[in-house]
């Protein structure tokens, strides 16, 4: 059992000073689809490393105490999947998040004797917990979310920071270390390209 705070709307006041105070910020986001430019944003998690998690229910398009975390120089936000979270968040609420860190890219560049880079095989395999991924396709556009449903979305927040340092400790034994920070550095171009439309192929011959 997952203990969070549920919010409508935006962060608190307290809250907000929580988080602008941490080191390190996991976040996660749930949507109506996979496509950015149409599907709507429902619902935006945090935890800090020290187990704060809250989840915002996304009520309109102002969130000025979530945009300043999220906009905050002082501290790592770390996702799983940062290309997509980050530009849900660019495109509907108007964030641009600050120290970006993705656990999926990271992954990609330190585990390479594998080609399951997913958030349940990483948490398993690095830190021997299973995830119940069963409410990841549910629908997060109702009025109200089921308790399944937020437990879950807490769930996927929860262990960030620590596969952050457990990938961390790969990238440095192989030397990837600066590598994929470069590749978070270029997380804002490669979300401004694709919230305009363009993919892979302008990089291509």
């Amino acid at each position: 059992m997952v203990d969070f705070n549920f919010i409508k709307g935006d962060l608190s006041d307290e809250l907000t000073q929580e988080y602008l105070k941490s080191s390190f910020i996991s976040n996660d986001t749930e949507t109506l689809g996979l496509n950015n430019l149409r599907d709507r944003l429902c619902l935006v998690q945090l935890c800090n490393e020290d187990g704060l998690t809250t989840l915002v229910k996304i009520t309109g398009r102002e969130t000025p105490n979530l945009k300043l975390v999220m906009e905050n120089e002082n501290n790592i936000k770390i996702f799983h999947y940062a290309r997509f979270d980050m530009a849900i968040l660019k495109h509907y609420l108007g964030i641009n998040v600050k120290n970006p860190y993705c656990t999926k890219i990271a992954s990609k560049l330190a585990r390479t004797y594998t080609d399951k880079h997913g958030l349940k095989n990483l948490v398993s395999e690095l830190l021997g917990i299973e995830l119940d991924k069963s409410s990841q396709t549910t629908d997060w556009g109702g009025e109200d979310l089921s308790k399944k449903q937020l437990e879950y979305a807490a769930g996927d927040v929860l262990y960030l920071v620590k596969l952050r340092e457990k990938l961390e400790e790969k990238l440095i034994r192989e030397n990837r270390q600066k590598l994929v920070h470069e590749c978070f550095n270029f997380l804002s171009t490669l979300i401004d390209l694709d919230l305009q439309g363009w993919n892979e192929e302008i990089f291509n011959h």
